[in-house]
């Protein structure tokens, strides 16, 4: 048993894709797919037209863990993703109409919110304030985001706070917080690959 967990060990050490370019592509692919499968956990709320999803989750990890460039490239592939027809917006939605309704202010904000992240979070030596600091004004762009197309489809300010930011913030203290667990952990090996 002892020998058994021993080359367990050994071969989670290995680095199974050694180019550096294929280790960035599949990474920002990963992420593109997280966030598609985030799309799919929606849970609509009453009173408004935005589903709870857990692409916030996806889309801070993309930037605390792929920096910046990357981060951002992950939610650009998922954007091209989608508007190019494939089903990778909740509910399974695909094209461009997604991106001019009522969750396109958030969708359109994920790339600026992936990098965002990065940029604040640092290097992976960040202490955990600064990376807790970091996924809160990632999450915190989205959200912005996702109000400001409301209001604008709206031309209601206060509904639109009322609709599309209220409604999120004890949701995304929680996909902040687990972010935070996650990344904390992964951010010091993953950032040095990349």
């Amino acid at each position: 048993m002892g020998e058994a967990l021993l080359l367990v060990r050994r071969l989670a050490g290995t680095e199974i894709v050694r180019s550096r370019p294929a280790r960035r592509a599949l990474a920002v692919v990963t992420f593109a797919l997280l966030t598609a499968h985030g799309a799919y956990v929606a849970v609509p709320l009453p009173g408004t037209p935005v589903p709870v999803t857990l692409q916030t989750l996806a889309v801070i990890l993309a930037g605390a863990l792929l920096g910046p460039r990357l981060g951002a490239a992950s939610q650009l592939t998922y954007l091209a993703a989608g508007a190019a027809g494939l089903p990778v917006f909740s509910a399974g939605r695909a094209g461009l109409l997604p991106l001019l309704g009522p969750t396109g202010g958030y969708l359109l904000a994920f790339p600026l919110a992936a990098y965002v992240v990065g940029w604040v979070a640092g290097t992976g030596r960040a202490g955990t304030l600064r990376l807790a600091l970091a996924l809160a004004v990632g999450a915190a762009t989205i959200l912005a985001g996702g109000t400001a197309q409301l209001a604008l489809l709206t031309q209601e300010p206060g509904s639109a706070l009322a609709l599309g930011l209220a409604p999120f913030l004890w949701g995304d203290m929680l996909e902040i917080l687990s972010a935070l667990l996650i990344a904390d952990r992964l951010r010091s090996r993953t950032l040095g690959r990349m």
